[in-house]
């Protein structure tokens, strides 16, 4: 994501710098510069930068600094990307640290291993990869709860089949194929991965689909018993789909724009993520001058203004840190609107979700 160009000032010009959220670099003579946000930048500001005698548990510079770069921000959304993009760039050993951004959560099925399983990882790679979660707890949950709904492996070991393995609980318990003993082959085993991998493709529509197919079947044929075992099942499966929370998905369709607040007025900014990374920023402004002939609709300009929109090339962890964090938060400001892919982006409710922001924005 590409930064707009910063605001400069001397120390000296405290007083003609706005009150307002931005994210700030202070640069001395030499040496790396103090990074920081604020929701009050010319306070914070003077409270960095004044001459005045202070505690020694305060932090003063005011000796020191010789050039201040701020850059405006409108929203947490916002200021949380610039703030991440300059740790990137100032300090590319100590991001975590400066950013406190926790890698995120996913599930990984390990397509490419004869025996699939899945595994919980903070680290992209080869396989299907699902999620992000909020927490390891949350991911746990989800993979424990899904894997009740087939007959995958839990064991972490490279298998060498044999029919004296001595296999485990969950083989006990019908849980698994015991593709370690042998009692199912290959391609037997083959297909219980690919009925999980369509689950987490299609967020476990997949498996909905066919276990409604079987119950209305069962019910046609008056077969009571069997039809409420699979209305059973099918409620099952629901909660399992709700229990991955409203951005696990799997990481190729993983796809939404955060609809918040922007520095300027009558504007809303729109945040688009694809690929895995958040996208340069795109701007909408409210007033009717903004258009031409003054009659464009909304839905139009907002058409026109993600035209030639491109996911990026390669996911970004930070980038995918930023929107859990952001969207889990109690002080999110904005909407996130998710969907597959920038060939289906829901116009309409973006243009429902822009009014919205910039009702709250005029409200406040």
């Amino acid at each position: 994501m590409e930064m707009r160009e910063p605001r400069t000032a001397l120390p000296s010009d405290l007083e003609s710098i706005p009150e307002c959220p931005a994210v700030f670099l202070l640069w001395a003579g030499q040496g790396v510069p103090y990074l920081a946000r604020t929701k009050l930048l010319r306070r914070r500001l003077k409270r960095l930068l004044s001459n005045r005698e202070r505690l020694s548990s305060v932090l003063n510079l005011s000796s020191v600094v010789e050039r201040i770069e701020y850059w405006r921000t409108g929203s947490q959304l916002e200021s949380a990307l610039i703030h991440l993009e300059l740790a990137k760039q100032h300090f590319p050993d100590d991001v975590e640290r400066i950013t406190r951004l926790k890698p995120p959560m996913f599930l990984r099925l390990t397509v490419d291993n004869p025996f699939p399983r899945t595994m919980l990882t903070t680290r992209l790679g080869r396989g299907l990869y699902y999620g992000p979660f909020a927490s390891r707890a949350a991911a746990e949950r989800y993979q424990n709860e899904m894997l009740d709904l087939f007959q995958l492996r839990r064991c972490e070991e490279n298998l060498a089949p044999a029919p004296d393995h001595p296999g485990c609980i969950y083989g006990e318990m019908n849980k698994c194929l015991r593709p370690c003993q042998q009692v199912v082959s290959l391609e037997e085993y083959s297909h219980e991965a690919g009925r999980v991998e369509q689950f987490l493709r299609t967020e476990g529509a997949s498996l909905e689909e066919s276990a409604e197919t079987a119950r209305d079947q069962a019910s046609a044929a008056m077969q009571f018993e069997e039809a409420e075992r699979l209305h059973q099942r099918l409620t099952r499966i629901a909660e399992v789909r709700a229990s991955a929370g409203d951005l696990a998905r799997s990481l190729d369709r993983l796809a939404g724009v955060a609809v918040v607040p922007s520095a300027y007025a009558e504007t809303v900014d729109l945040f688009f993520l694809a690929g895995g990374r958040w996208l340069d920023p795109r701007s909408l402004t409210l007033s009717e001058t903004a258009s031409i002939s003054g009659t464009t609709s909304m839905d139009q300009r907002l058409r026109e203004l993600c035209s030639g929109i491109s996911p990026g090339l390669t996911p970004d962890l930070e980038h995918l840190a930023v929107l859990l964090r952001w969207h889990g938060s109690s002080w999110r400001d904005g909407e996130w609107i998710g969907f597959d892919s920038l060939e289906k982006i829901p116009y309409r409710k973006i243009v429902n979700a822009v009014g919205r922001v910039a009702g709250a924005r005029t409200v406040h």
